[in-house]
């Protein structure tokens, strides 16, 4: 089967979009080509989250992701926004989806796990339907 290019998207391409592209490389390497990118980028990856992947799934974003524009990336299949509104007209894509999430950045390690999980779940969906096709 050939594997799916999949990006996750939002603005700075520091918290929501890095952990889906995290989770998505953990459970989907076998259906998508993954990455993540913003349409701004920040310095650093948001260092909550990359604490809070490291604790829950012993992920550290750090040594395997980058912040990126989307510029830097290469054409994808599927395009995943995180839920900031993002409109990417020169990201063409098969399938689009909005994963609604509001951004945990500030908040506290309640709040960020909540986002998380539910990128979780989202992620598992999203690779359910792939390896049906």
């Amino acid at each position: 089967m050939n594997k799916q290019k999949v990006a996750f998207v939002c603005v700075h391409n520091s918290c929501r979009s890095q952990i889906g592209e995290a989770l998505c490389k953990l459970y989907g390497s076998d259906v998508f080509e993954v990455y993540s990118a913003g349409t701004h980028i920040k310095a650093q990856i948001n260092q909550d989250a990359v604490r809070l992947m490291k604790d829950i799934y012993n992920i550290d974003m750090e040594l395997t992701q980058k912040n990126k524009l989307l510029a830097d990336i290469p054409e994808v299949d599927v395009v995943i926004t995180m839920g900031c509104n993002v409109d990417c007209p020169n990201l063409k894509s098969s399938y689009r989806n909005d994963f609604g999430l509001d951004d945990p950045s500030g908040k506290n390690d309640e709040e960020f796990i909540k986002v998380i999980n539910e990128i979780d779940k989202k992620v598992k969906d999203l690779i359910t339907i792939y390896r049906s096709k």
